[in-house]
């Protein structure tokens, strides 16, 4: 992998960069539909490439292990076969789904035994294993195993796990030098940051991730309950020791207004569900505001879904009728829903980099978080 830092904005600590993997370029900054189990949730995938148009999703390494199976991923030639991707890829190593199984699983110094949703068998994972899956699934970027701890967490909990994350971190890296390429192209490994909310903590973690020199690296244990201005304070931290010249991945984060503080504090990569879960829930995201178009008040309202037309669902059909689709529990309203958020995080991230470039980002953004504040 390679990144090149390409601008900065003076009046803030945004960064457009480019990426570039053996699957294509990467513009940064980037937002990653969230394609949990092989599919982005909702969204064809002609949709998802034609219209929405990203360059990287992101897989899920625990879902993809229990389902399909790492033995069907491999039969087929990797998860970008299995599922008809020739984009980039990232996947997570498991680390968020030890954390939020908190019922069902045990960890130790070794890793995680944890008890599988689907049909509660027993699986466990190590920071050893975890690496040779996520050879199977053979993404383009893949993850240090890690503990995510809850919010909020008990300081001594949270130091006790981030040493053990750090520890872990070591025995990826061992592993993964002994552990083959399954494909015919390269992976890039990023290790995480941890520490919870804790200044020292996160200080000492960026500062350890730093020292292994990866080609890229991770900010996790955030956009897990905590305030807005934590999650600002603990990524203000981190970036400031993680490298200029290495792109920096805020995992699982967040809202258009949290994506774009972050994106002001020097990240470079985000993911999340949200816009395709709170569109299941007919929650839309608008450079004016939020709408749910479940209320009454889009009855009638025979306007388009978004006057910006980023995707082709928002000119092409009204709110009245996406309304009526949520009303009639119709398929199709949850689809258009989902199109139309995650054209609009693309469309947000991709207005970023150009302001960026163009050095008035600090202004952009401040405008644009007001605006997207507002319930319509």
């Amino acid at each position: 992998m390679k990144f090149e830092l390409k601008s900065k904005d003076p009046k803030s600590k945004a960064r457009a960069g480019k990426i570039t993997t053996d699957h294509g370029v990467i513009e940064t900054p980037i937002f990653m539909p969230v394609g949990t189990v092989g599919t982005v949730k909702g969204v064809h995938q002609t949709e998802l490439k034609d219209e929405i148009n990203p360059d990287i999703i992101l897989g899920n390494t625990y879902h993809l292990y229990l389902r399909p199976k790492i033995e069907i991923l491999e039969q087929a030639g990797g998860l970008h076969k299995f599922i008809n991707w020739d984009r980039n890829i990232l996947t997570d190593s498991g680390g968020y789904q030890v954390y939020s199984l908190s019922g069902r699983r045990k960890i130790n110094e070794e890793g995680v035994k944890f008890k599988s949703h689907i049909d509660g068998s027993m699986h466990f994972f190590t920071p050893e294993n975890v690496m040779e899956v996520q050879r199977s699934i053979g993404a383009d970027i893949i993850m240090a195993f890690d503990e995510c701890t809850p919010y909020p967490c008990d300081y001594n909990y949270a130091k006790r796990s981030m040493h053990m994350t750090h520890r872990w971190l070591k025995r990826c890296l061992t592993h993964l030098d002994k552990t083959p390429l399954k494909y015919d192209y390269n992976q890039t490994f990023f290790p995480i940051v941890q520490g919870s909310t804790y200044k020292d903590l996160r200080r000492q973690s960026a500062e350890f991730i730093a020292s292994v020199e990866a080609e890229g690296n991770a900010i996790g244990g955030l956009s897990v309950g905590e305030p807005a201005e934590e999650l600002y304070a603990m990524t203000e931290v981190v970036c400031e020791i993680l490298p200029e010249n290495k792109p920096r991945y805020l995992m699982g984060v967040g809202t258009p207004i949290n994506i774009l503080e972050n994106i002001a504090l020097g990240v470079d990569m985000f993911d999340c569900v949200m816009p395709t879960r709170n569109a299941r829930n007919g929650m839309l995201f608008t450079a004016h505001g939020s709408i749910n178009i479940k209320n009454k008040k889009w009855e009638n309202d025979f306007s388009a879904i978004d006057d910006m037309g980023i995707t082709y669902v928002d000119t092409l059909y009204s709110k009245a009728y996406l309304r009526h689709l949520f009303a009639s529990k119709e398929l199709l309203g949850k689809q258009i829903a989902s199109i139309h958020n995650l054209g609009f995080y693309l469309w947000l991230t991709r207005e970023a980099r150009k302001h960026i470039i163009s050095g008035d980002f600090a202004v952009w953004k401040d405008k644009m978080v007001k605006q997207m504040n507002k319930r319509l």
